[in-house]
Order: C-alpha cells, then sequence, then structure tokens
C-alpha cells in the first residue's frame, strides 16, 4: 500500500459536511468580494457596503475551517492551510480598517493571496471527499 497524505486519516468516517460547505463558499465568497470591490471602484461607489458587509460574512466559513482542522482529529491535515487562511483573513481586515503598519494598498495583493490558500484549501478537500467515496478510489 502507498503512502497516504495526512489528509486521509480516517477515511471512513467521511469529512463533515459543514466543513466541505465552508470550503466552498470561502472562495465563492473571496471571489464575490474582488467583483464588488470593481463594481465600487468603476461603476458604484455605493457597492463598498456590500464588499465590506461580503468580508465581515466570511469570518464564518474561515472560523468553521480553522476550527474543525483544529478541533476534529481527522480533519487535522487540513491545519496548516486553514491556519494560513485564518490569518491571511486577519491580516485583510487589519489592513481594510488601517490597523496594520502597512499600506492599505497591500489589501487587493493579501486578497489574492488569500484566494489561492483558500482554492488549495478546497482543493484538498475535494480530493479527500473523492477518495472516500467509492468512485474515487
Amino acid at each position: 500500500m502507498g503512502r497516504t497524505h495526512d489528509t486521509f486519516t480516517d477515511l471512513g468516517a467521511g469529512t463533515p459536511v459543514w466543513f466541505t460547505l465552508a470550503a466552498r463558499a470561502l472562495p465563492i465568497g473571496i471571489f464575490a468580494q474582488f467583483l464588488s470591490a470593481g463594481t465600487a471602484l468603476f461603476r458604484d461607489p455605493e457597492m463598498w457596503a456590500l464588499h465590506g458587509a461580503i468580508g465581515g460574512a466570511l469570518v464564518v466559513p474561515v472560523l468553521v475551517l480553522a476550527g474543525g482542522a483544529a478541533l476534529v482529529i481527522r480533519l487535522r491535515g487540513f491545519g496548516w492551510w486553514a491556519g494560513l487562511t485564518l490569518a491571511l483573513y486577519l491580516a485583510q481586515v487589519a489592513l481594510a480598517a488601517g490597523a496594520s503598519p502597512l499600506p492599505l494598498s497591500l489589501h487587493p495583493l493579501n486578497a489574492a493571496l488569500l484566494l489561492t490558500a483558500s482554492l488549495t484549501l478546497l482543493a484538498r478537500v475535494e480530493r479527500r471527499c473523492a477518495r472516500h467515496h467509492p468512485d474515487g478510489a
């Protein structure tokens, strides 16, 4: 038998639906952030309110992923990526609030890093789900 990645721990128990949904919702929410920021910047400045609301709501999937990876033993293999996603999210909020010594101009760069981390985490979650599914073996 070949070596397995630690995200494949206890495959028989499956991947919790709430964890999978959070992993799927996060990149969609971040994409909505990019769309609302672009719309606000080039067309409708009132979209900044929507941008802020979506950004605040993204705390839910971020905390679900970080909490799940920290508290559910079979999800610990996702800990590094979930932790990085949490750190990037907190940096994003700090940049937006002006609480960071770094310039606000790093906000879009950090958003791109956050999107990349969330997509990587989603790919790993989907890989685990496919590996658990009888057709994915």
